[in-house]
């Protein structure tokens, strides 16, 4: 059950806004010897990112590095912004704020890293994972139960929804609808 605090600030959330290593993945990069990398994303993240684009709800990607597998996996889940290779990740946030015309407390952000708590310290609803960084832990006002990698946006995703009293609704309309 969500603290009341916490789902009142998730009624106003229009953008989950997601750092991508160590949160969709578990923080670790495969670099092969011919220098390819794999990293691993979990299966359900893909369904939460379904059922987030059928409630309307904005899914995008800012991250600290690029990743050639971060870029396929946000094409593959039609996510229309997936900003990588910015450490200055609150500057990225504002140019996304003009853009899509949002203010800060209609965003939610997951991190994990240092580099993520200048975001953290801005949005409504700053949210770390269980294995983040304890100054990122303590800059958020909720961490996941599910750890980096195996499906915290599910997780997050389904937290919004139901504070907004939309998600068996969207659920039911899902059922009935052809894809």
């Amino acid at each position: 059950m969500i603290d009341n605090k916490i789902s009142k600030k998730l009624k106003k959330i229009k953008l989950l806004l997601s750092d991508v290593d160590g949160v969709l993945t578990d923080g670790k990069i495969t670099i092969c010897s011919d220098g390819t990398e794999s990293k691993s994303f979990c299966i359900e993240d893909g369904t939460a990112v379904a059922i987030a684009k059928f409630a309307n709800l904005e899914i995008a990607l800012l991250s600290g590095r690029f990743s050639k597998s971060t870029d396929i996996r946000a094409s593959e889940l039609k996510i229309k912004y997936c900003l990588q290779g910015y450490l200055d990740k609150k500057n990225k946030l504002n140019e996304l704020c003009k853009k899509m015309k949002l203010t800060y407390n209609e965003i939610a952000y997951i991190g994990d890293g240092i580099v993520d708590i200048p975001v953290l310290e801005i949005v409504g609803v700053p949210i770390s994972v269980p294995n983040a960084h304890m100054l990122v832990k303590s800059k958020s006002i909720y961490t996941t139960k599910t750890k980096g990698g195996e499906g915290v946006l599910q997780e997050v995703v389904e937290m919004i929804l139901k504070s907004q009293n939309r998600y068996d609704n969207i659920l039911e309309k899902m059922k009935k609808a052809k894809f």
